[in-house]
């Protein structure tokens, strides 16, 4: 029995795939740094995903897929704020366009890659204790008080043993993209 012939709809399938694989964790950062935390950025990464995959025939091949895939996670996020309206801090719309520009212009330049890998070299720089800490902070169910636990430090000195953390995190990351940037 032979293989069916592929169709014009398999075909663009099948250019969407490698597309989506290299530039999904430039648009989970670009979504995560739209809204509150982690599992609702992951829904959203979803949701765009799917409507990639529908949209894709749209999608004009040579020009730049990421833009292209960021305005798709844009309008997905600004769907999803009025989810989160409720929420103790909510931005304005000027407010979130600032955020999603800057997002956009650097996940497109990869500069959060950099960050990203900068970021994971200082975070392995850290000692043990001050490395489980900070991670436990930012973990989905974390928070000071969690990370204050772990450590085994009072609520008063975890405050303050976050704000150095991250200040050496900080200088450290900074410190690495600067040497990597071309003179």
């Amino acid at each position: 029995m032979s293989e069916p012939e592929p169709t014009p709809s398999t075909d663009l399938h099948r250019a969407l795939v490698p597309l989506l694989m290299r530039h999904e964790r430039q648009i989970f950062a670009y979504i995560y740094t739209l809204l509150p935390n982690r599992h609702d950025a992951e829904d959203i990464l979803q949701e765009t995903c799917l409507t990639i995959y529908d949209k894709f025939a749209e999608f004009t091949q040579g020009t730049d897929f990421l833009a292209w895939a960021m305005r798709i996670a844009w309008w997905k996020v600004r769907a999803a704020r009025q989810k989160f309206a409720r929420s103790k801090v909510v931005f304005s719309d000027e407010v979130m366009e600032a955020v999603a520009h800057t997002a956009e212009s650097m996940a497109v330049s990869g500069q959060t890659s950099a960050m990203h890998d900068a970021l994971s070299s200082c975070l392995q720089k850290l000692n043990e204790r001050d490395r489980r800490m900070i991670l436990t902070r930012y973990e989905s169910d974390g928070g000071v008080e969690r990370a204050a636990l772990v450590s085994g430090r009072s609520l008063q000195a975890a405050y303050k043993a976050l704000m150095r953390i991250k200040q050496v995190l900080h200088d450290c990351v900074l410190n690495n993209v600067s040497k990597e940037e071309p003179a």
